[in-house]
């Protein structure tokens, strides 16, 4: 699809008129380090700004450059991330920095081309910290960036189907060449995330409402169309909640899979029964034959992008205790106090504060 080199020219130009003037206070866009936009970019994939901006200030302090990111254990790292979610980020983030170190020496690739050979990079972070960072007329397409160009310039289709992405990517290309490119994409962002909203848009504080094919047809309802809901699988797992003088058992995952290189109280998973008998097997299975479960703690539901994830802990307790567990990489005794200084992901968390709310009502 062909568009107007003078139509691209005048919905760039109220853009960025726009973003000079309505732009939000964010602690990222007041640094030209490429380091900090580049953290601040993988935070934002799929995490409300508001969530990011205390985790982005203390990851800064703790790892302040490519460097010290770099020589930080990876378990360090994921306890940094420990809240944010998609830990698989954290562990690509990790690895750049590595590579950057060794490589670059220790300095970002300033082209959208060299920063995609890196691990997390895929086109849109790319893009989005060579424009930003660099100044390199980059296109960076996210999902609030397709949705206010399918409006505005009309492009039809589900999001994901190749034909729309297409047509978007090669308008996002045309758009960003000229001054500021960095500044551009970012309207374009803000603009779908503030007004050009997927649902109750604010089409009267548009600036490019008077360019907008949807608006003036009455189709912006209608267009991007939902996306089809995802098919979740259903995991279940029995959770071992071993408390002995003081000190629970935890286990640290392998470094690959769903929760790599995350420590959990350790885990057993469940075909589909989640009664009390089926839970002591399963943990006996997983911890040794002398395990005994004393009770169950209310189960957890977390819902995932494309799995349904239910926790059933269990008090148990065993006269034989274990040097290894199968599938995780190390355990530990820890006290209850220090197991906040894990990484954890949010579920056992949740486990976890039920486990001290309940020995509080105890004890009082």
């Amino acid at each position: 699809m062909a568009y107007r080199s003078a139509e691209i020219r005048d919905v760039r130009t109220a853009l960025l008129r726009w973003y000079g003037r309505h732009q939000r206070e964010l602690p990222w866009r007041r640094t030209g380090d490429p380091y900090a936009i580049w953290i601040s970019e993988v935070m934002l994939q799929q995490t409300q700004v508001q969530t990011v901006i205390p985790y982005w200030r203390r990851f800064l302090e703790r790892f302040p450059d490519v460097r010290g990111l770099a020589s930080a254990s990876l378990p360090d790292v994921l306890a940094e991330w420990s809240g944010l979610g998609y830990y698989s980020r954290a562990r690509a983030l990790h690895r750049a920095a590595q590579i950057i170190a060794a490589e670059h020496g220790g300095n970002l690739p300033s082209s959208a081309q060299g920063l995609k050979t890196l691990p997390g990079f895929g086109r849109y972070t790319a893009g989005a910290v060579a424009s930003i960072a660099f100044g390199e007329p980059a296109p960076a397409v996210d999902g609030n960036v397709a949705r206010v160009l399918s409006r505005a310039f009309l492009i039809d289709g589900l999001p994901g189907n190749m034909a729309r992405e297409k047509s978007i990517w090669a308008l996002a290309e045309a758009m960003v060449q000229g001054k500021r490119p960095g500044h551009l994409n970012q309207a374009l962002m803000e603009l779908g995330a503030v007004v050009c909203r997927r649902h109750s848009p604010g089409c009267l504080l548009c600036p490019i409402r008077s360019h907008c094919k949807a608006l003036h047809l009455g189709r912006v309802a209608q267009i991007p169309p939902p996306r089809p809901r995802p098919v979740r699988t259903m995991l279940r797992f029995a959770v071992a909640v071993w408390r002995s003088k003081g000190r629970f058992l935890v286990a640290r995952r392998r470094d690959e899979g769903l929760f790599g290189g995350l420590w959990e109280l350790p885990c057993a998973a469940l075909t589909s029964d989640a009664g009390c008998t089926t839970i002591e097997s399963a943990l006996r299975r997983l911890l040794g034959a002398t395990l005994r479960c004393h009770g169950l703690l209310q189960g957890i539901r977390r819902t995932l992008t494309h799995r349904e994830l239910w926790l059933f802990p269990a008090l148990v307790s065993g006269s034989s205790k274990p040097d290894s567990i199968d599938g995780y990489q190390e355990i530990r005794w820890v006290e209850g106090p220090r197991l906040t200084t894990l990484a954890m992901s949010s579920g056992m968390t949740q486990i976890i504060r039920a486990c001290a709310a309940s020995s509080a009502n105890r004890a009082a």
